[in-house]
């Protein structure tokens, strides 16, 4: 071998040695990239479908969905949620206003407007001395008498008396049944109250004040309300019963990291959704388990919300068309909760999202008599939909 040959030789193995040495360091430097990558994406997996990461938003109605990166935890949080204020009542609730001085309030139940009754509590508290004449003399009149309150003064007459009783009071009883939406309640106070279509508003415009407040926070509950109450007043009296009745259940939802306006929107989907309050349980079982898994809720409850009263009331059936509503509230199209409660829902609703059935069911279905049945597979689910729905109207 020539020297050139020997040169070229030479440096030919030093650069080979250089290569090889270079490739083995940028791999020893690099060798756990990959490995930390796949750490990362399979985590985030881990995290999507133990938790419920559900503010996800969908923008197709073909089954496709585009998810945008909005998720927020529901539970199974590790982290302790920061728990918004309940709801601040802008001044205290009076049970019953001011009474003239010398007057005293006399209550009629809404189960006690018999004669026997209202001479009964009239005697008990010393308004009258012989509840028979007192029963005598209203017979005679041939008038009923009208649950509510009434001012009394131990001065009046028997008929005195019987001429207030037989009046209109100055407070009136109102029942708010659980699972309605506010403007059903402005309904309901309209008719009780007899306010005007301008009063009406200004007790809904009372409620917008506050996006955490928009619903959920009017409690159903039996009220006996001043007539001359103000729309604001009317709608802090209610404010003020949900803070009595839902404040003790507040810790509940801190111990499962739970904010309680996220769980207050979920018990007004269990509310509307389940057949009783029996049910509420399962139905929040479900559901729960859907938001768990990341599945879209998908209740007919929230499209009814959104679509509001078209001239068969705020709860009529749902059409093909209004799944395909482009609305955060579409639970069809979007995975994860509504921004805020459709409802107003009872303390059985919210014990049960609290403390869901265990179940690993993810359908279910209400039969003719009310009856609820789940299954755990969409196949499951279209063999009950045969067997309870489409079975049982061919055979009627």
């Amino acid at each position: 071998m020539n020297q050139n040959n020997l040169k070229f030789h030479i440096w030919g193995t030093i650069v080979a040695i250089i290569i090889i040495l270079v490739g083995g360091i940028y791999f020893m430097l690099n060798k756990s990239q990959p490995m930390q990558n796949n750490s990362k994406v399979n985590s985030a997996q881990g995290l999507q479908t133990s938790s419920s990461s559900l503010n996800l938003t969908t923008s197709s109605t073909t089954g496709v969905s585009v998810m945008k990166s909005t998720a927020t935890s529901v539970r199974k949080n590790t982290t302790p949620v920061n728990q918004p204020s309940l709801p601040k009542t802008t001044k205290p609730v009076e049970v019953t206003p001011p009474l003239p001085v010398g007057t005293d309030q006399f209550t009629i139940s809404i189960n006690g407007t018999s004669s026997d009754v209202v001479a009964q509590n009239l005697f008990d508290n010393g308004f009258i001395t012989d509840k028979q004449s007192f029963i005598t003399l209203a017979i005679k009149t041939k008038m009923p008498f009208t649950a509510g309150a009434y001012k009394l003064s131990n001065t009046m007459t028997p008929s005195q008396i019987l001429t207030t009783l037989q009046g209109k009071p100055y407070m009136k009883w109102l029942k708010i049944p659980e699972g309605l939406r506010k403007e059903e309640i402005a309904n309901l106070l309209t008719k009780t109250l007899g306010w005007s279509a301008t009063t009406k508003q200004q007790f809904i415009t009372a409620t917008n004040v506050n996006p955490d407040y928009t619903e959920g926070v009017y409690f159903p509950d039996t009220y006996l309300i001043p007539v001359d109450e103000s729309p604001a007043d009317v709608a802090n009296r209610l404010i003020a019963k949900f803070n009595e009745k839902f404040g003790d259940l507040l810790p509940q939802f801190s111990d499962q990291n739970i904010k309680w306006t996220t769980g207050l929107t979920l018990a007004s989907i269990v509310q509307r959704e389940a057949a009783n309050d029996t049910d509420t349980p399962l139905i929040a079982g479900i559901l729960w388990n859907r938001l768990d898994q990341g599945m879209a809720l998908g209740v007919d409850a929230t499209l009814q919300y959104i679509r509001g009263d078209v001239g068969k009331g705020y709860w009529a059936p749902i059409t093909v068309a209004d799944k395909k509503t482009d609305s955060p509230y579409n639970t069809y199209i979007n995975k994860g909760l509504p921004p805020h409660p459709i409802s107003n829902p009872g303390l059985p609703a919210i014990k049960a999202v609290l403390n869901p059935a265990s179940t690993t069911c993810l359908y279910y279905l209400h039969d003719s008599h009310r009856v609820t049945h789940c299954a755990t597979t969409y196949e499951e689910h279209q063999a009950n939909i045969q067997k309870y729905l489409v079975g049982t109207s061919t055979k009627s």
